[in-house]
């Protein structure tokens, strides 16, 4: 697992990333009490924040789980460990 990364959002404050999604594109949460969801697209002028529901979000995050399993179990625990902190 790589280390943790935070996003500061303009309105919703930091975000921790969840989970990647695609090339360049990352699930973020916000890291307070709501619970609301960002795919969140990295720019060379910004970032894009694109607000997901929970079910979304969930969906992609099992994603990533089902690929890192492949990648040992170390680097599935500790995907598994940051998506019951966020889901469960």
């Amino acid at each position: 697992m790589t280390s943790e990364r935070y996003l500061n959002h303009p309105t919703f404050g930091m975000l921790y990333r969840v989970a990647p999604v695609a090339d360049g594109r990352d699930l973020y949460a916000t890291l307070y009490a709501q619970r609301i969801f960002f795919v969140v697209t990295l720019q060379p002028r910004g970032a894009s924040f694109e607000v997901v529901p929970l079910m979304d979000a969930r969906h992609y995050a099992e994603q990533n789980l089902a690929r890192v399993r492949r990648d040992g179990p170390e680097a599935h625990a500790q995907w598994r460990q940051l998506f019951d902190q966020t889901f469960i």
